[in-house]
């Protein structure tokens, strides 16, 4: 519709103060009837109206106050509401109509980290690692499917019929999956896994419980000796954050080149070139894999290579890039232990069609990866650094690993919080000459369990 493209062109002072605006629940005693349901779809509709009507006097979509649309429309209905009923119809008609509806409050609360549409009726969230209902809704199945629709535009994305499945970012950077009929049975789903406006650091995640502060110490060095690291884990396990938290120790001098599906990755360094998948236009063509842009990455004259998670084919291309050249490199991959890294990665490797034996598909994996940092998410919501683990060698057609540290569990505490403590297994890593040769630092007394 017109008034769409309009509405996006509005003050930008106007949004920004509405997401400092605070929203109250519907628990603190809000009406939330049918009769305040058609109140706001009245006001919604003379809004749109307002704003056309002034845009075709000539006004500057740039310089309308939405807002003060909004509670001018409101006045007009004199209706009997209390100024906390007036301040969340306000805000809802606000975010309906500049932003992303019912999600606007949800995406404002910095504790929550995940956001479920199942339908239009119900919205789960996750807040510290625990999933909760919320009482937001959509009007309608078209409502949810109007805020995927200006979701996926903005990243020149579709979604419909012909592609039911999509995955897309918000402008902070937030993962965004949409599912819609006929795929989704009980309507439109979305998913947004958000992330913070300040991206995580390593002492960040030695605050949260994540890894101890010797196993910190041995991935910065290892990410400045230009190891190559694989972080698996399962979904939800923060393999994503933890990427982000170990690019940062890459160097500002070098070139980095970012590989992804949707644009996550959240790098400082200046030197950084991000690269996004394509999927294929409405006549099916067009299509940009992740494979696509590996290649590409090795004539774009990169120091290191960065790929949000391998999932297929790339993964041959991902293993040459780290075997010629371009130590230092970094990737995701799905997987539920260290070992079954291995296996996963030898399967993506056939998924690329190339007759490959399996004894040389195993070599490859050994020559090209160093370290293996696996995350996984406990019961309680919290998530931790299971193992580090050192790719050794091949003894006869077998990977052969060992492990520098693990994560022992000793049961929970007397809140249900899961108890346990990171130990360094003894082992002294092989991979600490190539740090050393590269520049890195690295201390014998971090391997040392009795001092850890």
């Amino acid at each position: 519709m017109e008034w769409v493209s309009r509405l996006g062109q509005a003050k930008e002072t106007d949004y920004t103060a509405a997401k400092a605006f605070h929203v109250p629940d519907a628990e603190q005693g809000i009406r939330t009837d049918k009769n305040y349901d058609k109140l706001k779809l009245v006001v919604h509709q003379e809004v749109i109206q307002e704003y056309n009507d002034r845009f075709s006097d000539g006004a500057n979509g740039k310089f309308i106050d939405v807002m003060d649309i909004v509670h001018q429309t409101i006045a007009r209905q004199e209706e009997n509401l209390t100024r906390m009923e007036e301040s969340k119809l306000a805000q809802e008609i606000f975010d309906d109509v500049m932003g992303l509806g019912p999600l606007e409050p949800l995406l404002r609360d910095d504790s929550i980290s995940e956001i479920m549409v199942n339908s239009a009726r119900q919205i789960y969230i996750e807040r510290g690692g625990k999933l909760l209902q919320t009482a937001a809704s959509f009007r309608d199945d078209a409502h949810v499917l109007k805020v995927i629709n200006r979701i996926v535009s903005s990243v020149g994305r579709r979604c419909d019929e012909a592609t039911p499945m999509v995955d897309a970012r918000l402008a902070d950077g937030s993962r965004v999956n949409a599912v819609i009929p006929p795929i989704a049975l009980k309507g439109p789903s979305i998913t947004i896994r958000k992330f913070s406006s300040t991206p995580l650091k390593i002492g960040d995640l030695i605050g949260y419980g994540s890894l101890s502060s010797q196993m910190a110490a041995f991935l910065e060095a290892a990410v400045r000796g230009r190891c190559n690291v694989i972080v698996s884990g399962g979904t939800g396990s923060g393999k994503t954050t933890l990427l982000n938290v170990l690019s940062g120790f890459i160097p500002d001098s070098e070139r980095i080149v970012t590989i992804e599906d949707a644009a996550e990755l959240q790098l400082k360094q200046d030197h950084v070139v991000t690269l996004e998948g394509r999927p294929s236009n409405i006549e099916g063509k067009g299509i940009v894999s992740i494979r696509d842009l590996v290649k590409n990455a090795l004539r774009m004259r990169p120091d290191r290579i960065i790929v949000g998670e391998v999932r297929s084919g790339e993964t041959l291309d991902m293993l040459q890039a780290m075997n010629t050249g371009h130590d230092g490199s970094l990737t995701t991959v799905h997987a539920n232990t260290s070992r079954d890294v291995i296996s996963r990665l030898e399967t993506m490797v056939m998924m690329s069609g190339m007759e490959l034996p399996a004894k040389a598909i195993r070599e490859q994996i050994t020559s090209a990866i160093d370290l293996i940092i696996h995350q996984s998410r406990f019961r309680d919501g919290s998530r931790k650094i299971v193992n580090i683990s050192e790719v050794v060698g091949m003894e006869g057609d077998t990977v052969t690993m060992q492990d520098i540290f693990s994560y022992r569990q000793s049961g929970t505490d007397g809140n249900g919080k899961i108890a346990g403590k990171f130990e360094p297994t003894g082992i002294h890593p092989k991979v600490i000459d190539k740090i050393r040769d590269n520049g890195g630092y690295c201390r014998d007394d971090w391997f040392h369990p009795e001092r850890s």
